[in-house]
């Protein structure tokens, strides 16, 4: 990123990025803080440095409240950075995570176990994300032909997503009497979320930062079309397959430890588009922050709105995700 005060547009976007940095820390302190026992931010400092605190708020904040939030938050970069990504590659405005089979394949292996051998679920998180790349592999095959061909890819998700969900279903109507087991899962959300969690999806999180801003220069060329960044030298296959298999792996870790969560990897990118445009040197680090305090806020929200009753936090995505993607169609999609 250049300077900050370089060029107006170049301010502004440098920012926003420092300005979403800020905001997703102010979320994870509100994250933290706020649930059925309230604590205040030295709480939350005492019990980073293990200071001995009163009662139970040492557990409550260390072994409950910051494990998930920091889930949350990593959950939120990650289907972010998916969301920009496949929108990037595939040329399609409305192409999120579930785009290339990731959601459904994730969802029918988890619910396998959840259902057939409720007793492992501690196995869930692996067998989804094993799921997800199985389902993102099945796309590429079917889709191949002499390379990836955006539309191709997306035809060939929606046929994998279709022929899972249908599995779903069925297992659904052979088992409804185990279907309540899965019902939390497949809503998406970060109840019981631990350290354990934390340490499973931050090596992706990690993999798919580097990589993306390691290639944000490709995809901003990506985004000119396959003739334009051709003639620039990009060699437009290869470069595609990378980043499409990146947000498959970001996806797939998100899904395996909270569900299927839907509508981020959808709303982020718009969001962001708008603000700071379609250069990725700068919409990748934005969309990172902004999907991070989107997750973590409405997982806030899906605790205290009807406490004390907590909702899957998937259901309050659903309730924003769907108006945005209907208004979405109604008015059109513009890009910066």
């Amino acid at each position: 990123m250049k300077a900050i005060g370089a060029d107006p547009r170049s301010a502004f976007r440098n920012w926003m990025v420092v300005g979403g940095a800020m905001l997703l820390l102010l979320s994870i302190l509100l994250g933290i803080s706020t649930g059925a026992v309230q604590v205040g931010i030295g709480e939350i400092l005492d019990s980073l440095r293990w200071t001995q605190l009163a009662g139970e708020n040492q557990q409550i904040i260390y072994n409950i409240r910051i494990p998930r939030v920091m889930v949350g938050a990593l959950v939120g970069i990650n289907l972010a950075l998916a969301g920009v990504i496949l929108q990037g590659v595939l040329r399609n405005p409305l192409a999120d995570p579930g785009i290339v089979g990731v959601t459904s394949g994730a969802g029918l292996a988890a619910m396998v176990v959840l259902i057939l051998w409720p007793e492992r679920t501690f196995i869930v998180p692996v067998v989804a994300f094993a799921g997800a790349l199985a389902a993102t592999g099945l796309v590429f095959l079917l889709s191949w032909q002499n390379g990836i061909h955006p539309l191709r890819l997306i035809l060939a998700g929606v046929a994998v997503s279709a022929f899972f969900g249908g599995g779903m279903s069925a297992l659904m109507v052979f088992h409804s009497d185990k279907v309540q087991g899965t019902v939390n899962w497949l809503a998406g959300g970060f109840q019981g979320r631990s350290w354990d969690h934390v340490r499973m999806i931050m090596p992706y999180t990690l993999l798919g930062l580097a990589g993306a801003l390691y290639g944000s220069r490709y995809l901003t060329i990506l985004n000119l079309g396959d003739d334009a960044a051709k003639g620039l030298g990009v060699p437009v296959e290869r470069v595609r397959f990378f980043f499409i298999i990146l947000a498959a792996l970001l996806a797939a870790s998100a899904v395996s430890v909270a569900g299927l969560l839907g509508f981020v990897g959808l709303i982020v990118p718009h969001l962001t588009r708008l603000l700071v445009g379609v250069d990725s040197e700068y919409m990748l680090p934005c969309a990172a922050a902004f999907g991070a305090i989107l997750v973590v806020v409405a997982d806030t929200a899906a605790r205290v709105i009807f406490r004390p009753v907590e909702i899957p936090v998937g259901v309050l995505m659903a309730f924003l995700g769907a108006p945005f993607f209907l208004h979405l169609l109604r008015k059109g999609v513009r890009h910066k």
